[in-house]
């Protein structure tokens, strides 16, 4: 009861000292990157990182990316568990952007950043606009290229958790022409959502290997749910996990 007392506190303690170090890095990196792209991605990159040291030094929580990391302008489709999976895939690739909930683009410091590195808001239904908009504005120039990361599901799900594969991500795949990576992970036995208490261990990202552009969109959907569900559940038996 005492250890478990001590493990909660230690993991509130985390969570203070992360969005307090959000908030100080917003500071730090932002006239830079008012200016400059390149500094908004330096604030990411830090923050991201600061955040994986934390969690092994405070939580016991050590991470590890597994796989290539991309660096081309790819599509990633990620099993998306918690904020800490995000936080881990946003610690490696270089130029990270995403499409988003449009009503993310007001939250205090994460919209910005948000917009700043290219992300699309976008209503709910309606991402067949947010890609024809964000090929419109590669073509001219004015959004950057990257690795557009996407959640196939829709939403974060809990291990083990059955949900759908929302057909969204093969409208992406086939309207972009581009490669997809694959991501697995076992993040939400260690770091789950709604829950302040963090566990120790060792959480895992993995790229698997790219689909190659020119799949039919089922085709793409059946392999992409296969490869990373299949991975994923043996990521959490690795970890002594059987959901």
């Amino acid at each position: 009861m005492i250890r478990m007392g001590w493990r909660w506190l230690r993991s509130l303690v985390f969570n203070i000292q992360m969005y307090l170090a959000m908030a100080l890095l917003a500071v730090i990196y932002t006239p830079w990157a008012i200016f400059d792209r390149r500094g908004a991605y330096a604030g990411i990159h830090t923050y991201c990182r600061w955040v994986r040291f934390s969690a092994r030094w405070l939580v016991g929580l050590r991470s590890e990316i597994r796989g290539d990391v991309p660096t081309d302008e790819v599509l990633i489709a990620s099993k998306h568990e918690s904020f800490f999976d995000i936080i881990m895939i946003c610690s490696v690739v270089p130029r990270p952007k995403f499409i988003m909930k449009k009503q993310l683009r007001w939250a205090p410091i994460l919209g910005w950043y948000a917009m700043r590195i290219g992300c699309v808001p976008v209503d709910r239904g309606k991402r067949g606009q947010a890609v024809a908009r964000m090929l419109d504005d590669v073509a001219h120039g004015d959004a950057p290229p990257g690795q557009l990361i996407i959640y196939p599901q829709g939403t974060r799900v809990a291990p083990g958790t059955k949900v759908p594969y929302k057909v969204g991500a093969g409208v992406l795949y086939k309207q972009l022409m581009q490669p997809c990576i694959p991501a697995a992970t076992n993040v939400g036995v260690f770091w789950p959502r709604q829950r302040i208490r963090r566990d120790p261990g060792l959480a895992v990202v993995e790229f698997l290997p790219p689909v190659a552009p020119g799949k039919r969109v089922e085709e793409f959907m059946q392999t992409l749910e296969t490869d990373i569900e299949a991975r994923s559940a043996q990521l959490r038996r690795e970890a002594g996990f059987e959901v």
